[in-house]
């Protein structure tokens, strides 16, 4: 699911977060009027405060400004996933079998792009989504997001 620009600002961003203990869960290019935004969601086994992402947005200021990796003016964001969590690596799908998510593909898989529904099983190229009775095998390389559905 890493695709040009967010692939390779990934390659740059993953190893100072590892190197802080925390994992770079998923990052995001968005444009808010005149700014250009750069979202970074980071992830950690007890949780993320905001302390944490102090830390990691002191960090990555440095290698984003000795690296430049993207054009112009920015603002850098760090946040812990939320309830919406984003899904990105097969371990994460792995790790939330049995939860509800929202998959979008990049193309059509029996007519539709969007699905919801449970996650039922998770292996390493694809997982399956239960959608109204229904199963479908959504593998990893196709899908433009994915992330967890929070069900109250």
């Amino acid at each position: 699911m890493m695709r040009g620009a967010t692939g390779k600002l990934r390659s740059v961003l993953e190893p100072p977060v590892e190197n802080l203990g925390y994992e770079l869960l998923h990052l995001e290019i968005t444009h808010q009027g005149k700014h250009t935004v750069l979202r970074v969601y980071i992830d950690a086994p007890g949780g993320i405060q905001v302390h944490d992402c102090a830390a990691v947005s002191r960090q990555l200021s440095a290698v984003l400004d000795i690296e430049d990796p993207l054009s112009g003016a920015y603002l850098l964001e760090v946040s812990s996933p939320g309830l919406e969590r984003p899904l990105v690596k097969p371990d994460h799908f792995k790790r939330f079998v049995g939860n509800k998510a929202r998959i979008v593909m990049a193309t059509h898989i029996c007519g539709r792009r969007r699905f919801t529904g449970q996650m039922v099983e998770a292996g390493n190229q694809a997982v399956v989504l239960e959608v109204d009775g229904e199963r479908y095998p959504l593998p990893y390389s196709d899908m433009e997001s994915a992330q967890l559905q929070p069900v109250f």
